[in-house]
């Protein structure tokens, strides 16, 4: 089922009842919505003046919902996930831990080929020549060691903005927010997916950085990183970008990168259920299952079939 996404930009109360999610007005207490709690994926709170009981935040993180809290300058800035997010937690935990180096490197070599073949025909997408990406491809080794990866993002930032001055960095001029917004989004969902996979999204297979608590998924988000790519750029070239800060009408757009579809082997998927098919294939990697992960492919022509 395709869970969805709830954006609360005004002052609400919310409150839960009977397994609902009951938003109401602060004041009048007078009801506006009321929704099934199984259905929600994400939940991003974007005004000061939005008020959570403890029995709604504890059964949110209990059925496994994204919460994503912004800052005055309506950017992400915290998520809350499930301390036990699958049944067999302990054990998933254990294989995760004792993954060799080796396996690692070749994972994060797959997640590299991955992202470079998405930005390659997301340049594509937009006419835009791919061939320099494409040969980047046979180049990657285990783990990366020649850094491909790099290599890879100055010739793709390069292509889509060649009549542009921009740098792509995290307080960039535009659309640097917009990315740094849509990216914030990807990584909760992600997160979210790996927990609910029952595994540790701190212990990355090539991100450490020890003052990151999402190395994991920061890893898996990245050949997912063209889907947002591509709304942003989009909204850039159609004009729709004036300033660094974010409208309404942007953030709706970057939120509905969550309901778009995906493609796997020719078949198409809601993002969200995706990304659990993702995470879920990592765990069997991890588990001597299967040797590669599921990644999404990005294609131009929008696919019929759906995967049941």
């Amino acid at each position: 089922m395709i869970k969805r996404t709830l954006y609360f930009g005004n002052p609400a109360y919310l409150r839960r009842e009977d397994g609902q999610l009951k938003v109401l007005k602060p004041k009048e207490k007078m009801e506006l919505a009321s929704i099934p709690i199984e259905d929600i994926g994400v939940m991003v709170l974007d005004h000061p003046q939005v008020t959570l009981s403890q029995a709604l935040l504890s059964y949110l993180i209990s059925s496994n919902v994204a919460l994503i809290s912004c800052n005055e300058k309506h950017h992400p800035v915290g998520l809350f996930l499930p301390l036990d997010g699958n049944s067999v937690q302990s054990e998933r935990f254990k294989v995760q831990l004792d993954a060799s180096e080796p396996l690692k490197k070749q994972l994060w070599a797959q997640t590299v080929g991955a992202k470079i073949e998405n930005q390659a025909r997301l340049l594509e997408r937009f006419d835009i020549e791919a061939k320099r990406l494409y040969a980047l491809l046979p180049q990657i080794k285990s783990g990366d060691s020649d850094n491909v990866e790099a290599r890879a993002a100055k010739i793709y930032w390069g292509a889509l903005f060649e009549n542009h001055d921009f740098v792509r960095e995290r307080f960039g001029d535009i659309p640097n927010p917009q990315l740094n917004y849509a990216y914030a989004i990807m990584r909760a969902c992600v997160a979210r997916a790996l927990v609910s996979s029952g595994l540790l999204p701190t212990l990355g297979i090539f991100h450490r950085n020890k003052y990151n608590a999402y190395c994991l998924a920061d890893d898996i988000m990245e050949p997912y990183r063209p889907y947002c790519d591509e709304v942003v750029m989009q909204m850039f070239y159609d004009g729709e970008l004036e300033d660094d800060k974010l409208t309404k009408d942007q953030k709706a757009k970057i939120l509905s990168i969550l309901t778009n579809d995906v493609v796997f082997a020719g078949k198409k998927s809601p993002l969200m259920v995706g990304i659990s098919r993702t995470t879920s294939s990592l765990y069997e990697c991890f588990a001597g299952e299967r040797r590669k992960i599921i990644y999404p492919e990005f294609y131009d022509t929008v696919c019929t079939q759906s995967i049941p």
